[in-house]
C-alpha cells in the first residue's frame, strides 16, 4: 500500500505500451499521463515551483501566472491548490474545454485569449497578457519557455527513467512544444549515452525550428515563437507532422483501446515516418514519449464534426487506410 499527502507525490514512471503492431517496428510508448494532473507537465510544474520557493520568489499568499495551452496550466493548478497559492492561467481559444474546466475546478482563474498577436500568434498574445498581469499585480511568472526547471525536470527524471527501463535504447522520439522535455532528455543522453539518436517531432505550422507559421488547432506541440531554451545542436533529426496525420494516428490508437492525446498521435506518426525513411528494416530499439491521455480531446481530436470541419471529411474516411499503410517490415527487432 502506498499513502500520499500531496497529489504530486504520485506519478507512474514505468508504464510502456508495445506499439510494434501499430507502428510497424519495435516501439515502446512511455505513458506519462497517469498522475493527478494527467500529463508529463506535472514534473516541470513541481520543479519550477520548487525552484521559485527556494529562491524566495514564492511566499505564502503568492499568486502564480503562466501562459499555457492546457496541460501545464492543469499541472500548475494542481500544485498551486496543494500548496496554497492562487494561480491565473492565460490560455487561448485552442485550449480544450476539458482542460479549462479542470483548471477552474482546481480553483484557478482562466483567461482565454481570442485574438492572436499579428506577428507572434496566440503565444505572443498570451505572453503579453502574462507580462502585464505580473507587472500590474505582482504575480509570479515562472516563464516555462525560459525556465531551466522545465528542462531540468526531464534531465533529472524522465530521461533517467527511460534509460533505467530501456538500457539498450538506440532512438528516442520526443515531441517539441516548449522543448522542455526534448532539451532535458537530450542533454541527459548527450552526457550519459551519446550514442542514442534524439529525434524531435514537431507540427507543421510551428516556427520552433525555423519553419513557416501556419494554422495549428491541436494544442500541445509547436509554437509561434522560437523557445529560448532550444539548442538544436542536441537534436539529431527533426520530423514535421501534419495535424491530419495526428488525427489518423490518434484514431488508429483508440481503435485498439488506447485513448491518447494529440501530442502522442503526432509523436507516433513522426516515429513511423522517421523509421520508414531512415531505418526501413525496422531493426532498432526505440522509445517515444506520450505526454498525456485523450480524455481532454473528446471534443476535438475525437469529435467527428470538429475534425471534418477543420481537416475535411476525408480524414475520417481514410483512417482504415492509415492502418493498412503499415509496412510489412520484419518485426524481429528487440523492444528491451
Amino acid at each position: 500500500m502506498r499513502v500520499i499527502t500531496t497529489p504530486q507525490e504520485f506519478n507512474v514512471d514505468d508504464l510502456y505500451v508495445d506499439l510494434r503492431g501499430l507502428a510497424g517496428f519495435p516501439l515502446l510508448l512511455k505513458c506519462e499521463g497517469f498522475n493527478f494532473s494527467g500529463s508529463i507537465k506535472l514534473k516541470a510544474a513541481v520543479q519550477m515551483v520548487d525552484n521559485a520557493e527556494r529562491e524566495g520568489r514564492l511566499r505564502p499568499g503568492s499568486t502564480l501566472v503562466e501562459s499555457s495551452s492546457g496541460n501545464l496550466g492543469v499541472a500548475l493548478s494542481t500544485v498551486a491548490a496543494s500548496r496554497g497559492y492562487r494561480f491565473v492561467c492565460v490560455t487561448d481559444s485552442r485550449c480544450t474545454l476539458g482542460a479549462r474546466q479542470l483548471m477552474q475546478t482546481l480553483g484557478s482563474t482562466v483567461q482565454v485569449i481570442t485574438e492572436p498577436d499579428p506577428e507572434h500568434g496566440f503565444l505572443g498574445a498570451r505572453i503579453a497578457v502574462v507580462r502585464r498581469l505580473a507587472t500590474e499585480h505582482g504575480y509570479v511568472w515562472l516563464n516555462q519557455y525560459a525556465n531551466a526547471g522545465n528542462w531540468g525536470a526531464h534531465y533529472n527524471r524522465t530521461a533517467q527513467e527511460i534509460l533505467r527501463h530501456v538500457p539498450n535504447l538506440e532512438v528516442l522520439f520526443v515531441g517539441a512544444g516548449t522543448t522542455g522535455t526534448l532539451m532535458g532528455c537530450a542533454r541527459f543522453l548527450r552526457d550519459v549515452k551519446p550514442s542514442v539518436r534524439v529525434v524531435a517531432i514537431d507540427t507543421v505550422g510551428s516556427t520552433t525550428f525555423g519553419g513557416p507559421a501556419g494554422q495549428r488547432m491541436i494544442p500541445g506541440l509547436g509554437t509561434s515563437t522560437r523557445p529560448r531554451m532550444l539548442d538544436e545542436s542536441l537534436v539529431d533529426d527533426l520530423v514535421m507532422v501534419h495535424e491530419s496525420d495526428t488525427i489518423r494516428a490518434c484514431r488508429s490508437l483508440v481503435r485498439r483501446g488506447f485513448l491518447f492525446g494529440g501530442s502522442t498521435g503526432t509523436v507516433v506518426h513522426g516515429a513511423r515516418q522517421w523509421v520508414a525513411e531512415n531505418r526501413p528494416d525496422g531493426r532498432l530499439t526505440a522509445v517515444a514519449i506520450a505526454p498525456d491521455l485523450g480524455e481532454r480531446y473528446l471534443d476535438t481530436v475525437y469529435h467527428d464534426q470538429w475534425v471534418a470541419d477543420i481537416y475535411g471529411p476525408e480524414v475520417l474516411d481514410d483512417t482504415t487506410d492509415y492502418d493498412a499503410s503499415l509496412s510489412t517490415t520484419d518485426l524481429s527487432g528487440t523492444l528491451l
